[in-house]
């Protein structure tokens, strides 16, 4: 059974994030302490007191838009993870000298749309000095798109063996190419 690696970019292991582990902490302090309240909350007001932060003489914000500006940003923070790699690496070995590897864009990125190919032939030579293997040849590669919802997102696959004996550099990775169109003719 070959073993799969869940992989970034970088070689990391993708793990909690900290700010995943602070919002859980303070999520924990906020259940703790309401052990120790007593009755029915809010009783007869809301939970967030209607009252306003005083910005400038004529700007004021009241609590709750203040509460829902920072509940929405959270909200798109979650969804966006401007921390988090653009590419995720799941790799399969199938021997000891060959490994399938499958990149996913994460679906809300800014850039790194042509990185896919530069990603994998990184991963491929941390493999070759991991291994201790002289030299990799990539056996295929292909990029696409694939369709889902809410959006499409792009996707890379490809093979790699591992050379040990003296073996030319690794073949360059192409992006795949389209026909040119005829539409402008002169």
């Amino acid at each position: 059974m070959p073993s799969i690696l869940l992989r970034s970019p970088g070689g990391r292991r993708p793990g909690v994030r900290a700010g995943t582990l602070t919002l859980c902490g303070a999520a924990l302090s906020l259940v703790a302490g309401c052990s120790n309240l007593d009755g029915t909350y809010p009783s007869t007001s809301s939970v967030i007191p209607n009252a306003k932060v005083q910005l400038t003489a004529a700007k004021a914000y009241t609590f709750e838009q203040i509460a829902l500006t920072a509940g929405a940003g959270a909200i798109l923070y979650l969804v966006y993870d401007p921390l988090a790699p653009n590419w995720s690496i799941q790799e399969v070995r199938l021997d000891d000298r060959t490994y399938r590897m499958a990149l996913k864009l994460k679906r809300f990125h800014i850039g790194g749309s042509g990185e896919a190919s530069q990603i994998f032939r990184r991963r491929a030579e941390q493999l070759r000095r991991e291994t201790g293997a002289a030299s990799y040849r990539v056996l295929e590669y292909t990029e696409g798109v694939e369709s889902g919802t809410p959006q499409a997102q792009r996707v890379a696959e490809g093979a790699v063996e591992l050379v040990a004996g003296a073996f030319p550099l690794a073949e360059p990775v192409s992006a795949p190419t389209t026909p040119r169109s005829n539409f402008y003719r002169d």
